[in-house]
């Protein structure tokens, strides 16, 4: 069993606010307050691993409340990329390192529905996934997220899973940068090569990463 990732640590760097370690609610008070001194200009997610529903939602609101950017250096995965959603602007860092964003879904989207899902208000209801509510459609109940298939004593929203969903890279080349997509279902762990590929799936396109 690998070593559990560290709590949020929040360092300012100039107008940058760096976060790194995991979204767990510890330094959100401390988040707060740095956003509301108006000294930041970038909330910038340096590798970090997830988090809980409840600490992404947290970090979310203050980011939208507050009209700063966001930056991923490295990657950022299920509840730091709600977060890193709510900024004015998202983008992946510039540098050497391969960057890399996951998105946590519930079920494998459609071409249509990754095309609209990270867009505008669309974005903000990425925790709608990870409720325990079950959706019937022409009044036949569809299957439960597998997120939601957790025991009744626990939160649901807290149950993410940070190897599945659509996960965006760049990577980078002496020609710039090379942008891939893929869905992961959660059975390749961490080794993200046996995920399928995903074609026609910008990220920019799809409002995951603005220009």
């Amino acid at each position: 069993m690998g070593t559990p990732a560290a709590a949020a640590d929040i360092a300012l760097q100039g107008r940058e606010l760096v976060v790194s370690g995991m979204l767990d609610g510890s330094a959100i008070k401390t988040f707060t307050d740095h956003l509301a001194s108006g000294t930041v200009r970038t909330v910038v997610f340096e590798d970090l691993s997830g988090g809980t529903a409840d600490a992404a939602g947290a970090f979310a609101d203050a980011i939208r409340a507050s009209g700063v950017d966001t930056e991923i250096r490295g990657q950022c995965m299920a509840a730091c990329a709600y977060a890193f959603l709510a900024g004015k602007t998202h983008r992946f860092g510039y540098g050497f390192q391969v960057n890399g964003i996951l998105l946590p879904v519930a079920v494998r989207p459609t071409a249509a529905e990754l095309a609209v899902r990270w867009r505008g208000e669309e974005a903000h209801k990425t925790l709608a996934d990870f409720t325990p509510a079950t959706a019937t459609t022409a009044g036949t109940a569809t299957a439960k997220p597998v997120e939601a298939s957790v025991p009744s004593t626990k939160d649901a929203r807290d149950n993410w899973q940070p190897d599945h969903g659509v996960l965006f890279t760049a990577s980078p080349t002496l020609f710039g940068r090379i942008y891939n997509a893929y869905y992961c279902d959660g059975t390749q762990g961490r080794d993200f090569s046996k995920c399928e590929r995903l074609s026609d799936a910008d990220p920019y396109k799809l409002g995951v990463l603005t220009p």
